[in-house]
């Protein structure tokens, strides 16, 4: 691919004109500690962790929102909330590369739909505002919870406490800090998919300032309904065309979807926006 499209690309990341949203695929070299196992970040390894390493029923594989319906009817929502706590709270792992490179330069805004709290450890020695997903919450219709990190701790805040000028981590999913919410099972995305619809899962602030953005795809397979959908709706208002995704095997699926977003296909996986961004990663000095 031409190297004048990633150029573009990271003078927009740079500018904070194009906003970073991470995938599982961001995660490809994060290992366990202890084990030096790979970080369960896609929905198939989400799902052999969830069930001891043994595959579910093929309609159950298809997708972790699935097979969390399931283990949540078997076992209760507790034990999704536990699994996950466990896995991305709780168990030590390895950095991932693109999140050393995030470090570096400190995105304005950054979306992550993963669990883990790697893109806040990125951030743990500066003031931010974070937003997290939350889900099936009869007590208010909002459907995201709002923190202001001081340099050392997390406080839940209202809204017109939002200091504009800190960066913005967007975690949709949940993330076992400080709070451990997710958004898991079907029902989970049923509800916060709806709320999101409805304009109650995303603050004002937010919605003012993610107008005219571009977006970047990284590590982000676009081949099922979940991730479309919410993906669809936070990056309602960007500019057009909305921006790229990093993917060298898509499927037609995936280009038809792309094409009627407005979001080009770049050949090239998250390795390449490293080297193009001059980084040099940990797994290119131990190949």
């Amino acid at each position: 691919m031409s190297s004048d499209v990633f150029s573009e690309i990271l003078s927009g990341l740079y500018d904070n004109k194009v906003v970073p949203y991470l995938g599982p695929g961001v995660l490809f070299d994060a290992t366990n500690k202890t084990t030096g196992e790979p970080m369960p970040a896609d929905s198939t390894s989400l799902i052999l962790a969830m069930n001891n390493g043994q595959p579910m029923a093929p309609k159950l594989m298809y997708e972790f929102p699935r097979a969390a319906m399931n283990q949540e009817l078997k076992r209760g929502r507790n034990f999704l909330g536990q699994f996950l706590t466990k896995v991305y709270g709780e168990t030590e792992w390895t950095r991932a590369t693109l999140h050393d490179w995030l470090n570096e330069w400190r995105p304005a805004y950054v979306i992550d739909i993963n669990r883990d709290t790697q893109l806040q450890d990125s951030y743990a020695d500066e003031e931010h505002t974070l937003i997290t997903g939350i889900a099936r919450i009869a007590a208010q219709p909002n459907r995201y919870k709002l923190y202001h990190y001081d340099g050392s701790d997390y406080f839940e805040i209202p809204e017109e406490q939002v200091d504009r000028r800190l960066p913005i981590l967007f975690k949709p999913m949940g993330t076992p800090r400080p709070d451990a919410n997710y958004i898991a099972s079907d029902a989970d995305y049923v509800d916060y998919i709806t709320e999101l619809m409805g304009g109650f899962a995303i603050p004002e602030f937010l919605k003012e300032y993610r107008k005219q953005k571009q977006y970047l795809l990284i590590g982000m397979p676009l081949n099922r309904d979940s991730e479309r959908m919410v993906m669809s709706d936070i990056v309602y208002a960007a500019a057009e065309p909305k921006g790229w995704v990093l993917n060298k095997n898509p499927t037609d699926k995936e280009k038809r979807f792309c094409k009627k977003m407005g979001l080009e296909i770049i050949d090239a996986g998250v390795e390449d926006l490293l080297d193009a961004a001059g980084f040099l990663a940990p797994y290119k000095q131990t190949a």
